[in-house]
C-alpha cells in the first residue's frame, strides 16, 4: 500500500472494525514469558487471528516474528499487522556501557551512534518499538533503576533524550534501520518515596514540572514515537489516570500526538491503588487520562472497555482516537506497506555494518564512560614495564554479572575480562587473578588466595561493587554500599602496603566506607562497561585511553545525605561552621564525597580568561561565554566544561546552580584553546508563581567549571532586561 493512501485506509478500517477489534488493537500482550510484572499467559495464534491483540513484547528474531506476524496479516479479518517491542536499553547484540554509564560521557553525538546501531540490530530481529530512552530524572543511588537513564540534572537528561530519539528514528521510522522510541517513565518515577520501588511520589508542581518535565518535553519535540506513564502514583493520582498530566499537558501544551504505552500492568493496577473499583472503571480512567494501549493488562482494557462504554464511562470516539494513533504508529513504522520490513532483509543486514565496527563503538563507549575519581601520586597509568599485576575481586568480568567463586578444590581460576584486557594493553606484565570472595560471601581460602597474590604482586587493581541484578527493576537498596564481604577483601589487600587501584561497578552512585577513599591509591567508577568491558578498562589503565567521564550524579558520603544533588535551593540559614543554627548536619558533611561533574584525566587543565561578547541581554538576544583551556599535562586529553547559572535576586526563589550548557574540548600537551558557550535569553526564563514561563529582569551569576564543585569556578555576570 502507498503510504499517501495510508490515511483513508485507516479510517476505513476504523469503520469496518467491531468493537472487540478496536479493543484489541489497544492490547498488548507478551510473545514470550519474559517477567517484569504479574504473570501472564503468552498470547496465542487464535488470538491474533480474532484480532484480540495489536502488538506483542518480549518476542523477537526474524524467523519467530514473520510466523506470529503471519496470523495476522493473513489469518486476521482486517490483516492488520502487530508491531513488535522490546526493552534494549544498551544494546541487542553489541552491549554498550549501561545508561547511566553512557551518560557521564557528557556526549551527545556518542549517545546518538549507539542508539543507531541498536536501532540497526533491532530492527533485522523483528523488533519495531524499543522501550527507549529512560529518561527518569535521579537524585537518589537507593534507587535501582538509577542505572537506566541520565543521571540528575534536566537539562542533561532532556539532551540525552533527544540525542536517543534521533538515534532510533532517524527523520524516517519507515526507513531501514530504524525503530520507534518511547520515553519513559512520564514521570517523576526516579522520586519514589526513600528509594524504594513502585513507592508512591509526592512532590511540589514545581520541583515536578522543572526538573521531572523538561526531559520528556524534549523528547516530544525531538519526534518521539511513544511515551510510556510511570506505574506509580503522583501526589495522589496514578500517573496511569492522570488526564492533568498526559491529556492536558503531554498532549494539549505540547502537542503530542503519538502513542501511550501503560507500563506493565499498570491499568490493572489502577485497582490496586484504590481509584477504580473494576476494569471497567480502571479502563475509563485510563483511557480518558490518555492511554492508549494497555500493557499486559490482565484484559483490563479489553473486557473493561466494553463495560466502560455500556456504562457511561468512556465515548466510542474516545476508543476510535486512540485506535487511530495506534493505527498511525503502525503507518508510520511502513508496517501496512510491509509488514515483514523488520524479518531481517538482505539489505537491512547489510546496513548494521560490519562487527569491527560495531565493537570498535562499543569500546570508544566503554572508554568514555569510566569515570577517574582518584588519582593519588599519579599511581595511574600503569606504565609498560615488567611488573607483576594481581587484579583481584568478584566482579573482575566486568560486564555486571558475578563470576561464581571458585571453590577452592578447583585449585586455579579462570583469568576473566580484565586480565585480558590487562595483558593485552601491558603484554610486558605478570598478570594475575583471583577472585578472593563471592558477592556477598568470603571464605578463608577465599582470603588466603588474595592475600597472597597481593603480597606477591606490585600493584594491585581490586574489583568490587554490585552486580547488574542487584540494581535495575526491583533492585532498590537501602544501603547502597559495598557489601561486607568485599569491604573484609578491601582491607586485606589495602594492608599488604602496595599500590591499589579500585575498580568500581555498579548501576548506581555508591555509598563508599572512608577508609576505602582515604587508602586507596586510585578510584574509578566503571559501571557496566558493555561487550568490550575488558579491552576498554585495559586501555583506561594503561594510559592507551585518556579518560574523559564526568560524574552525571552526586556521590553522596553517607545514605543520611539522600537525596544529594547540586540544583538544591538556597536556605535563609545557609550552612556556617561557627554559628550553631544554620542548615547542617552534626556528624556529616553537606557536601557530597564527589560533585556532580567531577572526574580526573591524565592530563592537567588550567581554565582562565572567563568573559562574555556582551554583559547585557535582551529578550530574543544571544550572548557568548568564552573560557580560555589549557593543557599542562604529558598527555593530550579532552576536558568537559560545565555553564551554570544563578539568578541573584527573583520573584521566585532559584536553585543555588542551574546547567545551561556543556561542552568538550581536546587539547594536546601543551595546547592552549577556547570554549564557546552560546546563552540565550530564553534560556534564563523559569516558572513563575502559577508556573507559567517568565523571563525576568535582573543579575545573573555566570558560572564555568570542570564540575559542580564552586571552588573550581570562573566566574562574571550579566545583567538581564526586558
Amino acid at each position: 500500500m502507498a503510504r499517501s493512501d495510508e490515511k483513508a485506509h485507516i479510517e476505513r478500517l476504523i469503520t469496518e472494525m467491531t468493537l472487540e477489534e478496536k479493543v484489541g488493537q489497544l492490547t498488548m500482550l507478551s510473545g514470550e514469558l519474559v517477567q517484569t510484572g504479574p504473570a501472564y499467559a503468552p498470547v496465542t495464534s487464535q488470538a491474533i487471528r480474532q484480532g484480540r491483540v495489536g502488538s506483542l513484547l518480549n518476542l523477537w528474531g526474524s524467523e519467530r516474528v514473520r510466523e506470529v506476524q503471519r496470523h495476522a496479516v493473513e489469518g486476521s479479518r482486517l490483516k492488520i499487522p502487530l508491531f513488535f517491542c522490546l526493552d534494549v536499553l544498551y544494546g541487542l547484540r553489541t552491549f554498550f556501557p549501561i545508561p547511566f554509564g553512557e551518560s557521564c560521557a557528557f556526549d551527545p553525538r556518542l549517545w546518538e551512534r549507539t542508539a543507531r546501531v541498536a536501532a540497526q540490530e533491532c530492527a533485522v530481529e523483528g523488533i519495531d518499538l524499543n522501550f527507549s530512552p529512560m529518561i527518569d530524572v535521579a537524585r537518589d543511588p537507593r534507587w535501582g533503576r538509577t542505572v537506566e537513564g541520565p543521571g540528575e540534572d534536566p537539562h542533561v537528561a532532556a539532551r540525552f533524550a533527544d540525542a536517543k530519539v534521533r538515534g532510533f528514528q532517524t527523520s524516517d521510522m519507515a526507513a531501514e534501520g530504524t525503530v520507534a522510541a518511547t520515553a519513559k517513565h512520564l514521570a517523576a518515577y526516579g522520586a519514589v518515596q526513600a528509594g524504594r520501588e513502585y513507592a508512591p511520589v509526592d512532590m511540589s508542581e514545581r520541583q515536578f514540572h522543572e526538573v521531572y518535565l523538561p526531559p520528556f518535553r524534549a523528547a516530544v519535540q525531538a519526534g518521539v514515537a511513544a511515551i510510556m506513564p510511570a506505574f506509580t502514583d503522583f501526589n495522589g493520582t496514578p500517573m496511569t489516570a492522570n488526564a492533568a498530566v498526559l491529556r492536558d499537558i503531554v498532549r494539549r501544551q505540547w502537542g503530542f500526538s503519538g502513542v501511550m504505552i501503560s507500563d506493565y500492568s499498570s491499568v490493572a493496577e489502577l485497582i490496586a491503588h484504590g481509584v477504580a473499583r473494576d476494569k471497567g472503571e480502571a479502563a475509563a480512567l485510563a483511557l480518558n487520562a490518555g492511554v492508549d494501549i494497555d500493557m499486559m493488562g490482565h484484559d483490563t482494557y479489553f473486557e473493561g472497555l466494553p463495560r466502560a462504554l455500556e456504562r457511561g464511562l468512556v465515548r466510542l470516539d474516545a476508543i476510535d482516537a486512540a485506535v487511530r494513533r495506534v493505527l498511525q504508529l503502525k503507518a508510520k513504522l511502513g508496517l501496512f506497506e510491509d509488514p515483514y520490513r523488520r524479518c531481517g532483509t538482505p539489505s537491512a543486514i547489510a546496513a548494521v555494518g560490519a562487527q569491527r565496527e560495531r565493537k570498535e563503538l562499543a569500546w570508544e563507549a566503554a572508554c568514555r564512560s569510566l569515570v577517574l575519581l582518584k588519582n593519588d601520586g599519579d599511581v595511574l597509568p600503569l606504565r609498560d614495564a615488567p611488573r607483576a599485576i594481581a587484579v583481584i575481586g568478584p566482579l573482575a568480568d566486568a560486564k555486571g554479572e558475578a563470576a561464581a567463586l571458585v571453590e577452592a578444590s578447583e585449585g586455579g581460576e579462570k583469568a576473566l575480562a580484565i586480565v585480558d584486557g590487562l595483558r593485552a594493553a601491558l603484554p610486558q606484565a605478570n598478570v594475575a587473578f583471583t577472585a578472593g570472595c563471592g558477592i556477598e560471601r568470603i571464605d578463608t581460602a577465599g582470603k588466603e588466595r588474595a592475600r597472597r597474590l597481593a603480597r606477591e604482586s606490585d600493584i594491585i587493581v581490586l574489583c568490587v561493587g554490585e552486580t547488574l541484578a542487584m540494581s535495575g527493576e526491583a533492585g532498590s537498596r537501602g544501603h547502597p554500599s559495598l557489601p561486607a564481604a568485599q569491604c573484609e577483601l578491601a582491607r586485606i589487600v589495602l594492608a599488604q602496603k602496595k599500590p591499589v587501584v579500585v575498580l568500581l561497578f555498579s548501576g548506581r552512585p555508591l555509598v563508599l566506607p572512608n577508609w576505602l577513599v582515604e587508602k586507596a591509591d586510585a578510584l574509578m567508577a566503571a559501571w557496566f562497561p558493555g561487550s568490550e568491558a575488558g579491552r576498554a578498562i585495559g586501555d583506561v589503565l594503561s594510559g592507551r585511553f585518556n579518560p574523559v567521564g564526568r560524574l552525571s550524579m552526586s556521590w553522596p558520603v553517607d545514605v543520611g545525605q539522600i537525596p544529594i544533588f547540586f540544583g538544591m535551593r538556597p536556605t535563609g540559614r545557609p550552612a556556617a561552621a561557627n554559628d550553631h543554627y544554620t542548615s547542617k548536619y552534626l556528624d556529616m558533611p553537606n557536601e557530597p564525597r564527589f560533585a556532580f561533574g567531577h572526574g580526573l584525566s591524565y592530563s592537567r587543565f588550567e581554565l582562565s580568561g572567563l568573559r562574555v561578547n556582551q554583559s547585557k541581554l535582551r529578550a530574543g538576544e544571544t550572548i557568548e561565554v568564552s573560557i580560555d583551556v589549557r593543557n599542562d599535562g604529558p598527555l593530550a586529553g579532552e576536558e568537559t566544561l560545565f555553564l551554570f547559572i544563578r539568578d541573584q535576586v527573583s520573584s521566585v526563589t532559584r536553585p543555588l546552580l542551574e546547567l545551561k550548557a556543556f561542552e568538550k574540548i581536546s587539547l594536546a600537551a601543551g595546547e592552549n584553546g577556547t570554549v564557546c558557550f552560546k546563552l540565550a535569553a530564553g534560556d534564563l526564563a523559569f516558572l513563575d508563581h502559577d508556573l507559567a514561563p517568565r523571563l525576568e529582569a535582573g543579575t545573573l551569576e555566570v558560572h564555568v567549571g570542570q564540575s559542580a564543585d564552586a571552588d573550581g569556578f570562573l566566574s562574571t555576570q550579566i545583567e538581564l532586561t526586558t
